[in-house]
């Protein structure tokens, strides 16, 4: 049986933290789900991470759904999430309704994130009154990227610090069930954490939210060469699965690969007819 909004919810009203990260194909998934964790996320960072754009802006709906298929088909429990990307939900609420119906229908994922506070609460509110369960985004947004001027912490001054509350309040009272924090300092997220009702998912904003979210690559050192200050590589995949290539390649090269335990055989009275029809 799925883990639902309401599990979710209840862990962060036993104190308990509520690990997410996000996943992009089969592989990804299962491995998720097998470390026991509850709820994952097919974020728009595929953009970064799988398409090798700069940004998430790029990502188109169809993707999202496409990928957010193969992760609901690789796990049995986890909650799965799908990302409403750029301009998917912004136009008007009626193109918000249908793009976050399309994800739900054809990819059956348990739930979809949007980015936004104040400005996109009405459309979160029309979404869970029928039937569509939301985790709202606030903070640092990246399809906002470009207006901010970067990947930049949101919030470190009394008036942004200000509005990121009502962000987090309109969010939560237009009925999302949880919200993400990114890149927002640590007091503040603990102040919206120790407030709200709904559980809080960090990434980059301290250790106090109720739950914390990270991207998949980052944890397992798939790209060495970026690090955000933010992640934790825990493994050095990346250099091990290089140096197995590497491996793989030399031994081609030098016919060390494959061997007769890596080839299945033929009889010799088979191996003797073919020889026949060569002549």
């Amino acid at each position: 049986m799925r883990i639902t909004i309401r599990d979710i919810q209840k862990m962060k009203a036993a104190g308990e933290l509520i690990p997410m990260l996000t996943a992009y194909d089969a592989t990804s998934a299962y491995l998720g789900e097998q470390a026991g964790v509850p709820m994952l996320l097919v974020g728009d960072s595929m953009g970064m991470v799988i398409q090798g754009h700069q940004s998430t802006i790029p990502v188109t709906l169809e993707q999202i759904i496409y990928h957010s298929q193969i992760v609901v088909r690789a796990t049995e429990k986890a909650l799965i999430i799908g990302d409403m990307p750029f301009m998917s939900y912004k136009v008007n609420s009626d193109q918000a309704m249908q793009n976050a119906a399309r994800l739900m229908q054809e990819s059956e994922v348990g739930a979809i994130k949007l980015e936004g506070g104040e400005f996109i609460a009405p459309t979160i509110e029309r979404m869970v009154q029928a039937g569509i369960p939301v985790m709202a985004h606030i903070g640092l947004t990246p399809q906002s990227v470009n207006q901010f001027g970067g990947f930049r912490v949101q919030g470190k001054d009394k008036d942004t610090a200000k509005q990121i509350i009502c962000d987090a309040q309109a969010v939560q009272d237009a009925g999302a069930f949880g919200v993400v924090l990114e890149l927002v300092p640590a007091q503040l997220a603990q102040e919206i954490t120790d407030k709200l009702k709904i559980p809080t998912i960090g990434i980059g904003a301290g250790p106090h939210c109720s739950g914390q979210v990270q991207v998949f690559h980052d944890l397992l050192g798939l790209f060495p060469s970026f690090g955000p200050r933010h992640s934790k590589q825990y493994a050095d995949a990346g250099k091990v699965m290089q140096d197995a290539l590497v491996q793989y390649v030399n031994e081609v090269k030098a016919a060390q690969f494959p061997t007769v335990d890596n080839s299945s055989q033929m009889s010799q009275d088979i191996i003797d007819e073919i020889h026949r029809l060569w002549r």
